[in-house]
């Protein structure tokens, strides 16, 4: 079970292209200038389960996914639980938004099952004095877009092209 706050299809910036994005409840980093405070507390999602949220994404068989939040890697268990059922279910790829970085992820192992699964990572807590409106998918300078497999592949952080 997952506590989520909202789906939303067919959406355009949580990544290339449409995607179906998974709102995740639960961020204890409360980053200032957050776009979405209202996801901070866990208690303030819904309970669903990886059946019913794979209804909703193979429902669209032209949108990606994309995990946000809130923080999904709070919840990594179940977001990793549901990657693997997109994996085996789908084509579809899967971008994560996380205020975490990279490097500690990779050392966390409930956390790396689930970068095993992602295909492009945004990581970093959003930095409001960092904020660039014409930054492509993420809010502040510090943030990046990760290749996750090239990255695993090579030991360090590849920058998604």
């Amino acid at each position: 079970m997952l506590s989520v706050i909202d789906i939303v299809e067919d959406t355009m910036v949580d990544g290339p292209g449409f995607r179906t994005s998974i709102y995740c409840a639960g961020c204890p980093n409360a980053c200032p200038g957050c776009h979405n405070p209202q996801s901070w507390d866990i208690n303030e999602g819904r309970q669903m389960t990886t059946d019913e949220m794979m209804q909703v994404i193979e429902a669209d068989p032209f949108a990606n996914v994309t995990f946000s939040g809130g923080d999904p890697m709070y919840q990594a268990e179940g977001f990793t639980e549901l990657a693997r059922a997109i994996r085996q279910r789908t084509n579809k790829t899967i971008w994560c938004y996380t205020g975490f970085t990279y490097e500690a992820l990779v050392r966390n192992p409930k956390q790396r099952a689930l970068l095993e699964q992602i295909d492009v990572l945004v990581d970093g807590p959003f930095v409001k004095s960092l904020r660039d409106d014409d930054l492509l998918f993420r809010g502040s300078s510090n943030q990046r877009l990760i290749d996750v497999p090239a990255s695993l592949s090579a030991g360090r952080v590849v920058a998604y092209q």
